[in-house]
C-alpha cells in the first residue's frame, strides 16, 4: 500500500473569510472551460423508462413552482498544485452550447483519471450532472483510465442535450448512464477501461434521481444538516462497483487460469429519489474527496459560506433560507468570470479534502477503514488521489416557501 505524498502543502485558500454581502461577487475570478462541439448521433427510445414520482399537478390558480439549479464543478488531478483561476468550471444553464466528443488530452479538465459533466436536458430547465472515476489498476495493463471515465461523461452530456422535452421528463439517470457506457463500448478509440459513476437528473419540479455506482457518491444539504448521503458500493474493501471494458483477450486469459474480470454494469447502481427545496444545496464527488473527509466536514464547509453569504439568515425562529438566491448564484453582469456561491463552496471542498490527503497526522476516512480491515496496516493521514467536486444550489422560482431550520 503506498504511503501518503509529501509535498508540500499549497497556500490555504481562505476563500470564505471575505465573502462578499449579497449582490457583490466573490474575490477571484475562475476561468470558464470551453465547451464543445460533436455532430449528432441520435438517440434511442430504449433509454428512456419512467421517471420517479413526480409532485402532483397543480391547479392553473395555483402554478406549480419551477426549479433552476445553479452548478459548479472543481477539481484537481493527483500531485498537481490547485489552481484557483482555472480548477474550476461554471456551469451556465442558459448556454446552449453543444458538447463535443474526441476532445484532445490537452483539451480535457485538469482533473487527472476523475471527470464529470453538467448538462442542460434538452430546452428543458431540467440539468444532469454527475462524476465518474477512472480506475487506476488499468495502467498495469497500459491502458489511460482517463480515456474511459472522460469519454463516458462526454456520451452522457451529448445525450442529455439532444434529449427532446418530452423525452426529458421520462430519461432516468440510470437510463442516461446506459447510454453513456453503451457508446463508450461502441467507440472503437477506447479498447478498455472503466470506472464508477454517479449521475443525477434534477427536474423542473424539483425531484432530483440518482444513479450511484461505486465509491463515488453525494449529499444532500439542507439548512446546516444531512439530509441524506450516498453510500458507497464494494465488492471488497477498496474495490469498489465500476464499469468496464474488457478487452477478449483479457477475458479468455483470465477463464484459462480460472479467474475473473471485474465488471458491473448500470443495471447494479443503487437508484434513489430526492425531494428538492428552495437552498438545498447538493454535493456529488469522486472518492478523492469522500477518502479524506466526512460527510460533517462537507456539512461545515457549504454551511460557513451560506451563512457566510447571506444566503442562509439566522432568525429568532431558526435559520431560513432567503427568497431570492439569483445574486448569489449568478455572476455579475459586469462581472462574466465572477465567482458564485456554487463556485466557492466547490473550491473550498475541494482545497479542504486536498489539504486532508496530504495530512499525514489526521485520519480520514480511508484511513479509518484501512484500521478496521486491516487492523496490522501503518497507515494514517489522508489518501492523495485525483478529486473532482460538484456544487449544486437549489433555486425556486415563484413565490418562495417558508423553509426554516430551528438551531
Amino acid at each position: 500500500m503506498a504511503s501518503t505524498s509529501s509535498r508540500l502543502l499549497p497556500p490555504q485558500m481562505r476563500l470564505f473569510t471575505q465573502l462578499c454581502s449579497r449582490g457583490q461577487s466573490l474575490p477571484y475570478s475562475p476561468r470558464a472551460l470551453s465547451i464543445f462541439h460533436f455532430q449528432n448521433r441520435g438517440s434511442s427510445s430504449r433509454y428512456f423508462t419512467t421517471q420517479p414520482p413526480r409532485r402532483s399537478q397543480s391547479t392553473s390558480a395555483h402554478p406549480m413552482p419551477k426549479f433552476t439549479y445553479h452548478a459548479a464543478a472543481s477539481f484537481s488531478g493527483k500531485g498537481k498544485r490547485l489552481d484557483p483561476n482555472s480548477n474550476v468550471f461554471q456551469f451556465n444553464p442558459y448556454n446552449r452550447v453543444q458538447p463535443q466528443i474526441k476532445r484532445p488530452k490537452s483539451k480535457r479538465p485538469a482533473s487527472g483519471q476523475d471527470a464529470f459533466f453538467i448538462a442542460r436536458m434538452g430546452d428543458t430547465n431540467a440539468v444532469a450532472f454527475g462524476v465518474a472515476d477512472g480506475v487506476g489498476g488499468w495502467e498495469e495493463s497500459g491502458v489511460d483510465p482517463a480515456d474511459f471515465s472522460h469519454s463516458f461523461c462526454d456520451y452522457m452530456a451529448l445525450a442529455a442535450y439532444e434529449t427532446k422535452p418530452d423525452d426529458a421528463r421520462r430519461l432516468t439517470a440510470k437510463a442516461l448512464m446506459q447510454k453513456g457506457y453503451d457508446d463508450v463500448c461502441l467507440d472503437k478509440s477506447i479498447p478498455a477501461g472503466g470506472s464508477t459513476a454517479c449521475v443525477a437528473i434534477v427536474s423542473e419540479d424539483g425531484v432530483m434521481d440518482v444513479a450511484n455506482l461505486g465509491d463515488s457518491g453525494f449529499v444532500h444539504l439542507r439548512l446546516n444538516g444531512v439530509h441524506h448521503s450516498s453510500e458507497a458500493q464494494t465488492h471488497a474493501f477498496n474495490t469498489p462497483y465500476q464499469l468496464s471494458i474488457i478487452p477478449p483477450s483479457m477475458l479468455a486469459r483470465a477463464a484459462a487460469f480460472g479467474g475473473a474480470q471485474l465488471c458491473d454494469y448500470p443495471k447494479d447502481a443503487d437508484v434513489t429519489a430526492h425531494e428538492l427545496r428552495h437552498g438545498d444545496v447538493l454535493v456529488f464527488a469522486s472518492d478523492g474527496l469522500w477518502d479524506n473527509l466526512f460527510d460533517q466536514d462537507v456539512l461545515r464547509i457549504a454551511s460557513r459560506a451560506m451563512t457566510g453569504s447571506g444566503a442562509w439568515k439566522a432568525t429568532d425562529g431558526g435559520i431560513r433560507v432567503v427568497d431570492d438566491l439569483t445574486s448569489y448564484v449568478q455572476a455579475q453582469d459586469s462581472e462574466p468570470k465572477s465567482a458564485t456561491l456554487q463556485s466557492a463552496i466547490a473550491l473550498e471542498i475541494l482545497a479542504t479534502a486536498k489539504r486532508a490527503s496530504m495530512d499525514q497526522r489526521l485520519d480520514g476516512p480511508f484511513a479509518k477503514e484501512v484500521q478496521k480491515y486491516y487492523p496490522g496496516e501503518d497507515w494514517h493521514g489522508g489518501k492523495v488521489d485525483d478529486i473532482c467536486v460538484i456544487v449544486v444550489v437549489v433555486s425556486e422560482d415563484g413565490k418562495p416557501q417558508a423553509i426554516k431550520a430551528k438551531l
